[in-house]
């Protein structure tokens, strides 16, 4: 016990010398702690941060959490941990690959006493919100990590302790949650690491045994999905066994409204949608006509919806901003495509939903990369704020840091920013 308290007391008093800006002694804190303190100050994060839900609202929290890999494996990891852990001053939490707890459970005390420090379901621990912590330190690093008191960077979870490993996806590999154990004595403990391993092991063999079928599945149900491409130069339509077809912008706005209020529009609604004013219920009637001699039957009259099943890059984009995957939503965002070049009133409000969305998890993320990339496309160029960030955040070595210094310097002269 004596050692475990001397221990704990030399992690502190390093913890206390690295803040002030002291490089604690060697054999003080493990290099992995001290490394990641270091990154932890790097990305801005104080010894005081606090989670937060990085701006998804309780509704979108819910269909995201319902539709993740971890849901179908949530009863095994339960019955596997919980039951034998329910008296042990714990809480076992789930996490995506961003680090959101997606699942919190343990007893009620021990989960109230989580909530104090904002350890609740919702709520980011990645290493960039809220500094060193297992699940957040086990997603970066992929790797099983145990974390002790004083080894967390945020002192008001230095009370606590955690150990976490990553779950990966056993067909492509990569990380796609993690398990974590939060609390007292007992998450500190060397069968805490070895806990979580094997369950994390026993979820992974599970994942790997409804693959198969997810697989079939997955190509089974886009077989028989027809699918709108909008984001491109040239947008088009792909029907189940028939080659693609290029649409008509005009077309492709009927289409992509539709699909967007899947419960149909009135030919006054659609109308309005399309143009301000100027376009009659004659006209829209006889571009429906038109549309169905291209394409097919596919619209479904009074109302005016989409027949069969369909997707589209929109929604895709949307998806991949719902799980964290910005690099993907912003490759799929492009230019904009037909989008961003139409004047219909309801895409033109679509465009700015999805850029003004895309553009708030880029900032709400911390990733440098997905910072870069918003910055250097099309909506992102004169993004003032972005460069600023970027100019505040890259090393003074890293190649892209007098770019983003002169970005700034430029819009602060074109724009008086």
């Amino acid at each position: 016990m004596s050692n475990g308290k001397s221990a704990t007391t030399r992690v502190r008093r390093a913890y206390e010398q690295f803040l002030s800006g002291v490089t604690p002694p060697d054999g003080a804190v493990r290099s992995l702690v001290r490394d990641s303190w270091a990154r932890s100050l790097r990305q801005g994060v104080t010894a005081t941060p606090e989670a937060s839900p990085d701006g998804m609202s309780d509704t979108d929290f819910s269909a995201y959490r319902a539709a993740h890999r971890l849901a179908s494996v949530r009863p095994l990891i339960k019955s596997l941990m919980l039951d034998d852990i329910a008296d042990a001053g714990v809480v076992v939490a789930l996490t995506d690959r961003n680090g959101r707890l997606l699942w919190v459970d343990g007893d009620r005390s021990t989960r109230g006493a989580a909530a104090k420090i904002n350890f609740v379901e919702g709520t980011v621990w990645s290493e960039d919100s809220v500094g060193t912590n297992a699940p957040g330190l086990a997603l970066s690093l992929d790797r099983s990590i145990q974390i002790i008191g004083p080894e967390h960077y945020a002192s008001p979870v230095q009370k606590w302790n955690c150990t976490a490993a990553p779950v990966h996806d056993p067909v492509t590999g990569e990380v796609i949650g993690a398990i974590d154990v939060t609390g007292g004595a007992a998450a500190a403990a060397p069968f805490a690491l070895a806990a979580v391993r094997s369950v994390v092991a026993a979820v992974e063999r599970e994942l790997q045994s409804t693959a198969v079928d997810l697989s079939a599945e997955r190509v089974l149900t886009a077989s028989l999905q027809s699918r709108l491409s909008v984001l491109t130069n040239e947008p088009g339509w792909r029907a189940p066994g028939r080659p693609a077809k290029l649409l008509s912008p005009r077309h492709a706005e009927i289409l992509l409204l539709l699909h967007l209020h899947p419960d149909g529009l009135s030919t006054d609604q659609l109308a309005g949608l399309l143009s301000d004013g100027e376009l009659g219920s004659v006209t829209v009637r006889a571009e429906i006509s038109r549309l169905r001699r291209d394409i097919g039957d596919v619209v479904a009259s009074r109302p005016y919806r989409l027949s069969g099943d369909v997707t589209s890059d929109v929604a895709e984009m949307r998806q991949a901003i719902l799980t964290g995957d910005l690099r993907g939503a912003l490759a799929l965002f492009g230019r904009g495509g037909l989008i961003a070049d139409s004047a219909a009133p309801g895409i033109v409000d679509l465009f700015d939903e999805l850029r003004e969305d895309l553009r708030s998890a880029v900032f709400a993320s911390g990733d440098v990369t997905a910072l870069q990339a918003w910055a250097s496309s099309p909506h992102g160029r004169d993004d003032f704020q972005a460069w600023t960030i970027l100019r505040n955040n890259l090393p003074s070595g890293h190649p892209d840091a007098a770019i983003a210094a002169s970005r700034v310097r430029l819009l602060n002269r074109r724009f008086g920013a």
